[in-house]
C-alpha cells in the first residue's frame, strides 16, 4: 500500500490564507494518506485524528511516497491519537522562530514530518514537504 502526501490548496478560511501567506506557499495544510484514511493534526478537528477526506475535490495536490512504510504512519497515529492541536508549537516555531517542542500537541506538518522520519520535524511547513517530495509548491 502506497503512502501519499496530500496538500490542501483550497481557499478554506482566513486561517488558511494566513498560513499560505506566512509560508509563501500555495498549501495551508497537509495529511498523510494510507488506504482511504487521512492522518494528521487538524485545527478544525482539534488535534491528531484520522478520517476519510475527498481528495478529488480539486482542493488537494497528492504526491505518492512509495518509499515510505505505511506502518510508520499508523504507529505514530496509535501513539499520538487524540493529542491536541499544537497552537503554541506553531506560534513559537513558525512565527517566532524560537525552539519549542511539546510532544503532547502537534500541528499538521510537524506531525507529518515526524511520521516521515524527517530531521527537526517542528520546522517543516506544508510547502516545505511539497518541495521535499516533488510537489507543485
Amino acid at each position: 500500500m502506497t503512502v501519499r502526501l496530500a496538500l490542501y490548496k483550497g481557499r478554506g478560511t482566513v486561517g488558511n490564507a494566513l498560513i499560505r501567506w506566512w509560508t509563501r506557499s500555495p498549501y495551508s495544510h497537509c495529511e498523510l494518506v494510507v488506504g482511504a484514511r487521512c492522518y494528521s493534526s487538524s485545527i478544525r478537528d482539534g488535534g491528531v485524528r484520522a478520517k476519510v477526506i475527498d481528495l478529488d475535490s480539486g482542493n488537494w495536490d497528492v504526491i505518492d511516497l512509495p518509499h515510505v512504510n505505511p506502518i510508520a504512519i499508523t504507529q505514530l497515529f496509535a501513539d499520538t491519537r487524540g493529542a491536541g492541536y499544537g497552537w503554541l508549537d506553531l506560534l513559537t516555531q513558525q512565527v517566532l522562530r524560537t525552539p519549542f517542542d511539546d510532544r503532547s500537541r502537534w500541528y499538521c506538518s510537524e506531525w507529518c514530518a515526524t511520521a516521515l522520519g524527517l530531521h527537526r520535524p517542528e520546522i517543516w511547513t506544508p510547502g516545505m514537504l511539497a518541495d521535499q517530495y516533488g510537489g507543485a509548491a
